[in-house]
């Protein structure tokens, strides 16, 4: 017994200083998407207006009982927006529930005279003001399109709630209109116009006011992202990309992805020494770094520590995309951040390489026949390229690109034939014809970018869909063959996801779960070139170098992984321009993502 006092007291003093502070934001958020889901309800549904749940949506903030349907709706809505900012410790979401809260604790003592719904929302604002430290967090960076997105977005949401409020009145309609009928109704309503569904008594002003409403919202909310300030999403500027250049020019060699951190579009990160740096994008609220850090070993980690710092200052989720086994000890170090294998990089040693033997005996055939076919390979520096040329196999890249979206983040440049990138690698496959094409006998093309200075790291591939199959093997070889003239040593290729797993689970001996991880994989292969990209690889007899995801929590892998796919351009929740609009401008070609080393 006498064990249990201190035990009891430490429950006590707990329960009395209320919530841990970091635990705040989470409970808050919870309490406004419960309170918006409920007002959602309450505005839809009329039976749910007279239920006991709504009894309880009445005395917690935001449901502002005598207003009718048309505020419980949008009120519903704007909690539902506001939670997810209170959940990433957002400063504005923040000052929005402060300002929301004493605005319901106000409507319940007028409209209602609730002075237990007054003392709840005030209960709930306690706590925001007490903990105000912990939203600290920065606006992401963003741009006008948002605006376009939420009109989509909101729209499409509204037209659907407002065809369920339309809806769900049926022993009040007049008559039964159609479909199409309660949809113009929807339509009309949005735009505060009367529609052709009328109801008996006085539900057409409530369908007509919560449908108003429902417009009213979405034309606020987006007027609102069109018009506040504009935080670009992240680029390299000319200072930033000079210094990185420099970095590369000493360390260059330590890292095959290194020079892909000079892609336009991701933002960067020095270390106080100004000796390492740290490139990243942000996608989806995940702040997303790939390959190792650039610049000296011995300054990685306050490269590491300002990534971090920029990450917590916006309540970012903090991950690394595909760095090596060096990489992920610094970043697990310095960080306190779990690392887990992702796949395998494809590297060949130069030296080692040969068409002889049994094992290369696919490629060698494949290569003989093609060249017996007319084709003929070049390997050149990007410098030694005239622009007519660099023109024609730009627009050839383009036009080859395997799908719409422009593919590759962590293990992509993102464009062909910089002048700043003269030291690029491209290798291209050639054959006249009787009828030749659009870029004349240009056939396919193969891109390295500079790793170090006696290294090359496979930037794309890209063919022309009516060429010989084996483009891709033809000028890899030609490229290896070619390397020792420009000095190259090493070659980094593809890179294989999960590749240990796919060769240890078609192993004799392999257990169900391994083999059932294979399957796996191979499904999905399918959609994702998982196991082709491993085979292909196989085919040069590489050495396989592990890559790492590095991450803060395993509850953060699912959204890391979305983010890495939306970043790679597997899931495009963009709405881009049209593809006219986007190649009359050469700039924005030139810093389109490459997605290359996934086209195989």
């Amino acid at each position: 017994m006498s064990g249990g006092v201190p035990i009891r007291s430490t429950r006590l003093r707990r329960a009395l200083h209320g919530p841990r502070p970091e635990a705040v934001p989470v409970l808050v958020a919870r309490a406004c998407t419960l309170v918006g889901l409920l007002d959602i309800a309450a505005g839809v549904f009329p039976r749910f207006r007279h239920s006991r749940m709504h009894t309880l949506a009445e005395v917690l903030p935001g449901a502002l009982g005598p207003f009718a349907a048309a505020l419980s709706l949008s009120t519903g809505v704007l909690l539902l927006l506001l939670a997810h900012g209170l959940r990433r410790h957002k400063r504005r979401a923040w000052r929005a529930a402060v300002a929301l809260l004493p605005a319901g604790a106000l409507a319940q003592f007028t409209y209602r005279h609730s002075l237990l719904g007054a003392a709840i929302s005030l209960a709930l604002l306690v706590p925001l003001v007490r903990h105000r430290d912990q939203f600290r967090a920065l606006p992401d960076p963003r741009s006008r399109w948002r605006a376009l997105a939420n009109f989509v977005l909101m729209g499409a949401g509204s037209l659907a709630l407002g065809l369920i409020i339309v809806s769900v009145h049926p022993h009040r309609m007049v008559g039964n209109p159609s479909l199409a009928d309660r949809l113009t109704h929807v339509l009309y309503g949005l735009f505060g116009f009367e529609g052709p569904v009328d109801y008996q008594g006085d539900t057409s002003w409530t369908v007509g006011v919560s449908l108003g409403a429902l417009g009213l919202l979405t034309a606020i909310t987006t007027i609102y992202l069109a018009f506040r300030p504009e935080h670009p999403a992240a680029h390299l500027t000319e200072e930033d990309e000079s210094r990185l250049r420099a970095l590369l020019a000493k360390h260059g060699g330590r890292d095959s992805l290194g020079h892909f951190a000079l892609r336009r579009d991701k933002a960067v990160v020095f270390s106080p020494s100004g000796k390492a740096a740290v490139t990243y994008r942000v996608v989806s609220g995940v702040m997303l770094a790939s390959g190792d850090p650039i610049g000296d070993v011995e300054a990685w980690p306050g490269a590491i520590e300002r990534f971090m710092d920029e990450a917590k200052a916006h309540s970012w989720t903090p991950a690394v995309m595909g760095c090596s086994e060096t990489g992920g000890e610094v970043w697990t170090r310095e960080t306190g951040l779990d690392a887990l294998e992702l796949g395998d990089e494809a590297v060949v040693d130069v030296a080692d390489f040969s068409l002889a033997g049994r094992a290369m005996r696919n490629v060698r055939q494949m290569v003989k026949r093609i060249e017996r076919a007319g084709y003929e390979t070049r390997v050149r520096r990007v410098r030694d390229l005239g622009e007519t040329e660099l023109e024609r196999i730009r627009q050839a890249a383009d036009d080859w690109r395997g799908t719409d979206t422009e593919r590759g983040f962590s293990m992509a440049l993102g464009r062909i034939g910089d002048l700043a990138d003269g030291d690029c690698l491209i290798a291209t496959a050639h054959k006249a014809d009787d009828q030749p094409g659009p870029y004349g006998d240009l056939k396919a093309i193969l891109h390295f970018v500079p790793w170090g200075t006696d290294g090359a790291s496979l930037d794309l591939m890209r063919r022309d869909r009516s060429a010989d199959p084996g483009m891709n093997e033809l000028l890899i070889v030609a490229a290896l063959q070619a390397a020792p003239k420009f000095g190259i040593t090493r070659m980094s290729l593809n890179f294989a996801m999960f590749r240990s797993a796919l060769a240890r689970g078609e192993k004799i001996g392999a257990g169900p779960v391994l083999r059932a991880w294979r399957g796996l994989l191979v499904f999905l292969s399918r959609w994702f070139q998982i196991e082709s990209l491993y085979k292909f690889n196989a085919k040069f007899q590489p050495r396989w170098e592990p890559r790492f995801v590095v991450y803060r929590a395993s509850g953060d892998l699912p959204r890391i992984g979305f983010a890495a796919m939306q970043a790679e351009g597997f899931v495009n929740l963009a709405l881009p321009l049209p593809r006219f609009l986007r190649r009359r401008s050469h700039t924005a070609r030139a810093c389109a993502h490459a997605g290359p080393r996934l086209n195989v």
